[in-house]
């Protein structure tokens, strides 16, 4: 009988955008040596999420392991624009390292950061191979800024062979039928619908059922949902944008969203 996954729960509240409660029940008894260190990477990464880069940078020392220096970097990049160059040096060197250079991890990070630079091709380099979950999501996520639906719809037949059932391989279809339309719509906000009902409601569900219901013309729901969205988080850039639309839509103005 296989063990249990003791960071299940940490992993899905992660995936699906409930970066508190991730951080509020990280305190999880009986971890091996490497699900502690994935335990760290998740937490930090929800402080990340939140945007709490400093902390992030002043926990994390030069002792760490591997793949928690690679979260550091994230934060570093992330944190101010004055640290970009020297943040992709650093990421550059240790790819580059045959002793760290194939680390999961810290080739998700990389694969973030060179999305966050729009260097697509580069980004891939590093995360195609796959290997992980993460990093084969992260592929689709590339490949859909690229425009290259046929490319992500390859890489979620990966995902689905390696669990159909798993949330990022259910987050990753919603992505892709999101790109592609049509039809593809209603199994997306299905899909969104069924997280909604399953877990804690995050922005990134509510976003995902808005634009689902913007696509299908359905913008008075879209907009409570937004609404509720923006009482999670008044800054979230992402609610904001879809709230502009939203808006142009319904002829009202965007502009009571947009604080200074």
């Amino acid at each position: 009988m296989a063990a249990p996954d003791l960071l299940f729960g940490l992993r899905n509240s992660f995936y699906l955008g409930a970066y508190q409660a991730a951080i509020n029940n990280s305190d999880i008894p009986n971890l091996s040596s490497d699900d502690s260190i994935e335990r760290d990477c998740l937490v930090h990464r929800s402080y990340i999420a939140l945007g709490s880069y400093q902390l992030v940078i002043n926990e994390i020392d030069s002792s760490a392991a591997t793949p928690l220096q690679a979260v550091k970097l994230l934060a570093l990049y992330l944190s101010s624009p004055e640290n970009k160059e020297t943040t992709i040096s650093s990421l550059k060197e240790w790819l580059g390292d045959p002793a760290i250079g194939n680390n999961p991890i810290l080739r998700l990070i990389a694969g973030i950061v060179f999305m966050h630079e729009q260097d697509y091709n580069e980004a891939l380099k590093h995360t195609h191979p796959g290997g992980t979950m993460e990093l084969h999501a992260l592929n689709i996520q590339i490949f859909l800024k690229m425009h290259r639906s046929d490319y992500a719809e390859k890489q979620l037949k990966i995902m689905q062979q390696m669990d159909e059932d798993h949330t990022l391989t259910q987050l990753a279809n919603a992505w892709l039928n999101l790109a592609v339309g049509g039809s593809k719509i209603q199994e997306a906000y299905l899909i969104f619908q069924d997280f909604s009902e399953k877990y804690l409601m995050t922005g990134l569900i509510l976003n995902g059922k808005a634009v689902c219901c913007m696509h299908m013309g359905h913008f008075d729901e879209a907009e409570s949902l937004l609404l509720e969205a923006l009482n999670k988080d008044a800054k979230d850039p992402e609610t904001l944008a879809n709230l502009v639309v939203c808006s142009l839509h319904l002829g009202k103005q965007s502009s009571r969203y947009l604080r200074p």
